[in-house]
């Protein structure tokens, strides 16, 4: 059974409804409504084989579940510059931030200097879906104990009319207020965002249980009218 029809034995139609709610960026036709915990089991079982790998190299897929078992698939590799290429190979597909955002490869955590050195070709590249992943790595991965002010500069250096782009970007500061509330401020203080993002920071912050209700209320005083 090859593994389209292995995704398709998995759909349920009430599910795909709901999902296609979700991503108003997906055509329909594209959805077949797969639960994503039974899409990873399915990457699980794949991985290492034959099939996987010839999953990899066939792009691009007609399914929406398909690319999230490759994203799946690309997040259980083992190989740094391994999950790069792929990652490279995939991300001018990925047209939504589901898929997008569920990828994060564990073997980053272990180079984390490599991937820092990466990530300006995705902020680079023009597909709204490379630089979202880009933004996300900074958040997931540089705003602990890997902490530079470059990440916020980074960022914040990023001009689009994107929707999914700028949300992110915006997700990336409130995430940055909450975690390093010193270097990412200033941002906001001294208006070094665009409107937009700016705006969309604080209510994202607003909305955060990891900041306080006296930083929430002098974040209020920031929002640009």
């Amino acid at each position: 059974m090859d593994i389209l029809t292995r995704l398709k034995a998995l759909a349920e139609p009430e599910y795909r409804a709901f999902q296609c709610k979700l991503m108003p960026t997906v055509d329909p036709a594209r959805v077949l409504g797969v639960r994503t915990p039974l899409v990873r089991s399915l990457a699980r079982e794949l991985t290492g084989t034959l099939d996987a790998e010839s999953f990899l190299r066939t792009l691009p897929h007609p399914t929406y579940e398909e690319n999230n078992l490759h994203a799946f698939l690309i997040e259980r590799e083992r190989d740094f510059d391994r999950a790069l290429a792929l990652l490279d190979a995939f991300l001018p597909y990925v047209d939504n931030w589901a898929t997008c955002d569920s990828m994060s490869p564990k073997v980053f955590g272990k180079h984390l200097p490599e991937l820092w050195a990466h990530i300006p070709l995705w902020l680079g590249r023009g597909d709204t879906y490379t630089v979202r992943f880009g933004i996300g790595m900074l958040m997931s991965w540089y705003l602990d104990a890997a902490f530079t002010p470059e990440a916020l500069e980074r960022v914040a250096a990023v001009r689009s009319e994107e929707y999914y782009v700028n949300m992110m970007a915006a997700w990336f500061f409130a995430t940055a207020l909450a975690k390093q509330y010193d270097a990412a401020i200033p941002y906001l203080t001294e208006r070094r965002l665009p409107v937009w993002t700016h705006n969309k920071t604080i209510r994202k912050a607003i909305e955060s249980n990891r900041i306080s209700n006296d930083t929430k209320r002098y974040l209020r005083t920031l929002q640009i009218k």
